[in-house]
């Protein structure tokens, strides 16, 4: 999937060089009009860095591109053609939730991290809807860069076979720029789980600031010159590209934690007495942390994690180094850990709704016990200490 990503990213770019050369040659069959006229080179190196700031941050970029667009047109009846997100209905919601969002991490910076959390939790979830509405209708008219000739009568003979060539290299833009989309909006979902992950406000502000400043880049290149702008979008896509297995897990291992907490799903979860679906904590033997899967109990004994990478991928089954099993009970989730001597290595995340159920896990697969760790294990320290 990686290798063909990037033959799909640089076949844009060198189709891009290629319209450019072809649309001055044609030009005088075209009898253009307009002189003025983006090259289709150009507009293609143009729409590259759009589709990859937007992707960045889905709510800011289609807001600031709607009401740019809204801006620009002059008139009452240019206003009333314009597509969905230039309308004032779609992008003055968007830019003020935008601008609330941005109060929350700068004002919301001495407010209590447990008092946050639930805001950066419904930011993350913004990010995944605003995300899919762009992908879905805001990529395909932005990404049809080709268009059909405006001929005389008389010279529309010959028009017929560059409409169905114009059509054809749509289809098969949108469709690549829809795949570069969804890679760079994944590491910007990642960075919203990390976000709301992390305990320190510095993180919080750092990693908010390394996405907003990979968006300006984004926007001054492409205004400084638009061949600059695609070229530096290639360099974040290719960067995308590198982790997208690592975005994807992670921005799923978030998703099914918000909504286990946010749904109280302990409440109404019971856990199976022979299989589990949970996270690995870490890499093991290939397989990367964060793989969501089944846990079962093997005919030798062993641990095995049953899988699919992508969640959609061929199943894969692991098997967990033998020894001593036990649930780490945490404040907010708790874990199934090895035990070495006096000290516990987290192998498996237990999503939320596993929450009160530890003594039926450690029943179901024969753990050594339930042990209090991280937080609650400083907080049960600390209140023996104080007795």
């Amino acid at each position: 999937m990686r290798s063909f990503v990037l033959l799909a990213v640089t076949f844009c770019l060198a189709t891009g060089s290629w319209c450019s050369h072809a649309a001055g040659a044609v030009a005088p069959l075209q009898q253009a009009s307009s002189t003025n006229a983006v090259v289709p080179g150009a507009e293609l190196a143009q729409t590259i860095s759009l589709i990859t700031g937007v992707a960045i941050s889905p709510l800011l970029g289609t807001g600031a591109v709607g009401a740019w667009r809204y801006l620009q047109a002059k008139t009452a009846p240019e206003r009333a053609n314009l597509p969905w997100f230039a309308q004032p209905w779609f992008w003055i919601p968007a830019l003020v939730i935008v601008t609330l969002c941005c109060l929350k991490d700068t004002a919301g910076m001495a407010a209590p991290r447990l008092l946050k959390k639930p805001f950066d939790a419904a930011e993350v979830i913004e990010h995944k809807i605003s995300g899919l509405i762009a992908v879905g209708a805001f990529v395909p008219l932005m990404a049809s860069v080709f268009h059909a000739p405006d001929a005389p009568p008389v010279a529309m003979a010959g028009t017929g076979f560059v409409a169905v060539i114009d059509l054809l290299g749509n289809v098969i833009m949108v469709s690549l720029m829809m795949i570069t989309f969804f890679i760079v909006c994944l590491a910007s979902s990642g960075i919203n789980i990390l976000i709301l992950l992390s305990p320190f406000r510095v993180v919080d502000l750092g990693l908010k600031s390394s996405r907003l400043f990979l968006l300006f880049t984004v926007v001054l290149t492409a205004v400084a010159n638009p061949w600059l702008g695609a070229a530096w979008a290639l360099v974040i896509i290719i960067l995308a590209w590198l982790i997208a297995g690592w975005s994807f897990r992670l921005s799923y291992f978030g998703l099914v934690f918000i909504w286990d907490l946010a749904t109280q799903g302990q409440k109404r979860f019971v856990p199976s007495r022979i299989a589990n679906r949970l996270f690995l904590a870490r890499k093991c033997h290939k397989a990367p942390a964060r793989s969501y899967g089944t846990l079962l109990r093997g005919k030798d004994g062993n641990l095995i994690l049953e899988f699919r990478p992508w969640l959609i991928l061929p199943q894969r089954a692991l098997t967990l180094p033998p020894g001593e099993y036990a649930v780490a009970k945490g404040l907010l989730y708790s874990e199934i850990a090895r035990v070495e001597g006096s000290s516990l290595r987290s192998m498996l995340l237990l999503p939320p709704r596993y929450r009160s159920h530890e003594e039926e896990l450690v029943s179901a697969y024969g753990f050594s016990g339930v042990q209090d760790a991280g937080i609650r294990a400083g907080l049960r320290w600390l209140t023996g200490f104080v007795r």
